[in-house]
């Protein structure tokens, strides 16, 4: 058994906590790189968010999405970067 379902309550409520802050940072960021920073984050919370739903659930779906949603945040985070170092 993996667990009783309780501590991934815990895990995705504390998940969810820290993407609200890392939203907080987006909207009120004094700098640009700062809210690029935080949106990574952000990406980077909901992955593990979705790693532990695939886990609590014991689907495997979740894990895929999860691996997917990675790659496209990374691709996306690199955009964004490339764009503001051709705007400065």
């Amino acid at each position: 058994m993996i667990g009783s379902g309780f501590e991934f309550m815990v895990v995705a409520v504390a998940l969810v906590v820290l993407m609200l802050v890392c939203l907080a940072r987006v909207l009120l960021g004094p700098t640009m790189p700062d809210r690029v920073v935080a949106l990574d984050t952000i990406n980077t919370l909901v992955m593990a968010f979705l790693v532990v739903l695939g886990v609590a659930l014991n689907a495997i779906i979740y894990i895929d999405v999860a691996i997917v949603y990675a790659l496209l945040a990374f691709v996306s985070t690199l955009f964004i970067s490339k764009y503001l170092e051709a705007e400065a």
